[in-house]
């Protein structure tokens, strides 16, 4: 399992929509399994479940990103597992970072105006 998480600002549907973009354009097996939208008042949160198919491990990965958000203030958790083929313990985790990088590149690149 790998996790990354960071503050943000900027436009919610923004910036949902240019990530959701970005991790399904970014491999041809990348697919979106299923999602929530909940709004609390001025409080939003999107949850997207995404897997595809890691070259590297040969097996699939999935992707959970939760995407919370209130007045351009926003916060984001992507974490990514599966991938690995050991029964005791995680080997073989390159499927697991490389789809997270994905989203972690994207938000640094969103943080600097890069987008």
């Amino acid at each position: 399992m790998a996790k990354y998480e960071t503050a943000l600002t900027g436009d919610f549907d923004g910036f949902l929509s240019a990530l959701e973009r970005e991790v399904l354009e970014g491999s041809l097996s990348a697919s979106l399994e299923d999602g929530s939208d909940l709004v609390l008042g001025p409080l939003r949160c999107a949850v997207r479940v995404y897997e595809r198919y890691s070259m590297a491990g040969g097996n699939r990965v999935s992707l959970n990103i939760t995407l919370l958000g209130q007045a351009g203030k926003l916060y984001l958790s992507a974490i990514s597992s599966g991938g690995s083929q050991a029964v005791f313990f995680k080997v073989n985790t390159w499927g697991e970072e490389a789809f997270l990088e994905a989203v972690s590149s994207f938000a640094e690149r969103w943080k600097q105006g890069n987008v």
